[in-house]
């Protein structure tokens, strides 16, 4: 039988455990959500760039990161990213089990103990977070924010969708706003930090040998929470395209155009024609067999890149291809003919098989990582839903060619962003 995760909680964390002897870490992921707020998303963003830097047991962050070169080496990291309209920080550490080394401590308690810290007892001065801690990783999340505008590809793809859902908390960006983050200190911080884990939605993670009950214990003991009872993540607003898509024209010092796109869908991950809008990202521009990339890369050679990604928690699609300035409405034709002919059911068998085959590869592969087993699960968390990788495996295989068709015709171009060069010759504007 495959493994399963085991369920529990421990007051406002729930708990996920796969128990398995399949790796030899202990993997552990925490994962802490809250709606996308103008008001706290810079604080929130700020927040674990400050909890990295030290605990209450290893305040300085010198003995933060020899305690965890004492546990062997264990790896401890955290993303930053928003799902539907939550900000969620992830916090990750991976150790080995102690069946692989010689050590008398629990490696497993220690893990959890450690990363218990880190969310609950960080490194405090007078009451509050560390002045210090707090004014560096400020200029750490500053120096992020306006790196993206050197990453043209990131750059367009943030500002397609702000422009797309400009009245929607989806707008903002995961990492937070530059003017916002020079009026935090460390006294609002830390008000905002109590806040957070007062009302925000807790998963705690854990795969490795071990079982529901012993990580019940190590929570229980290593957590200090506020009380309360799990918060749950509330269903995403899925919203109807623009009648007539909008269009963006945006002028930076660039080379090469960025024309991105971005489609609205109302279906979502827990939707039971999501495996089917999955084929259909795959067959238009996923994978280098799909549509955009042979049509507008490769046949008509217009694009640099040219790709598609689907957000089911959102119900966003979006294309992003690169693009000389000069061969805008050509490559803007020739994108809209692709989504016209999924739209009609104008794909072949070859596509279809070979999309289904793309994403059960995928699919399997998650099964030889920990943290992507987590992750897939965590999409469940999130929707509401109970996939498993095997019935996903099941779902896509079946899916037939009319599904394809009917999962496109629920699919709306909403907005067409062009970020192009200064010059005055109006191309697309």
């Amino acid at each position: 039988m495959t493994e399963q995760f085991e369920r529990g909680s421990i007051g406002r964390m729930r708990l996920h455990v796969l128990p398995t002897r399949r790796f030899k870490t202990f993997s552990l992921s925490l994962f802490i959500g809250i709606p996308l707020s103008e008001s706290r998303v810079s604080a929130v963003a700020l927040t674990p760039f400050v909890l990295r830097r030290g605990t209450s047991s290893y305040p300085e962050t010198i003995s933060f990161r020899e305690r965890l070169d004492d546990l062997y080496g264990a790896g401890f990291g955290f993303d930053l990213y928003k799902r539907g309209d939550y900000q969620i920080v992830q916090l990750r550490l991976d150790m080995i089990n102690d069946r692989f080394v010689s050590s008398e401590l629990s490696l497993l308690q220690e893990a959890v103990r450690f990363l218990g810290e880190v969310l609950t007892s960080p490194a405090l001065e007078n009451g509050t977070f560390r002045g210090k801690y707090v004014e560096a990783e400020k200029r750490t999340v500053l120096k992020r924010i306006e790196a993206i505008v050197n990453d043209k590809i990131r750059y367009a793809g943030e500002r397609c969708v702000a422009e797309m859902c400009k009245d929607e908390p989806y707008r903002l960006l995961a990492l937070g706003r530059k003017d916002e983050l020079a009026g935090i200190d460390a006294g609002t911080l830390y008000t905002e930090y109590r806040n957070w884990l007062s009302e925000a939605a807790i998963d705690l993670y854990v795969s490795g040998d071990t079982s529901l009950e012993e990580v019940e214990r190590l929570a229980g003991e290593s957590f200090r929470l506020p009380e309360g009872t799990p918060a749950d993540y509330a269903a995403p607003e899925f919203r109807a395209p623009r009648a007539e898509p909008q269009t963006i024209v945006e002028r930076l010092d660039v080379a090469q155009g960025k024309l991105n796109m971005g489609l609205r869908t109302d279906i979502g991950y827990a939707a039971a024609e999501y495996p089917a809008l999955l084929v259909y990202n795959g067959i238009l521009g996923a994978f280098p067999h799909s549509k955009l990339f042979i049509n507008v890369r490769e046949k008509a050679s217009l694009a640099y890149y040219a790709s598609s990604r689907l957000d089911g928690h959102k119900g966003l699609l979006t294309i992003q291809s690169g693009i000389e300035i000069g061969n805008y409405e050509q490559a803007v034709r020739i994108i809209v003919e692709q989504l016209a002919a999924m739209k009609e059911g104008r794909f072949d068998s070859e596509e279809l098989e070979r999309t289904k085959a793309m994403l059960s590869n995928q699919l399997r592969e998650l099964q030889d990582s920990a943290f992507e087993r987590i992750a897939f699960d965590f999409n469940n968390v999130l929707s509401g839903s109970d996939r498993t990788g095997e019935n996903m495996l099941a779902d896509v295989a079946g899916v037939v060619p009319e599904q394809v068709t009917a999962a496109a015709q629920r699919v709306g171009l909403d907005t067409i962003y062009f970020l192009r060069d200064r010059k005055e010759a109006e191309v697309g504007a």
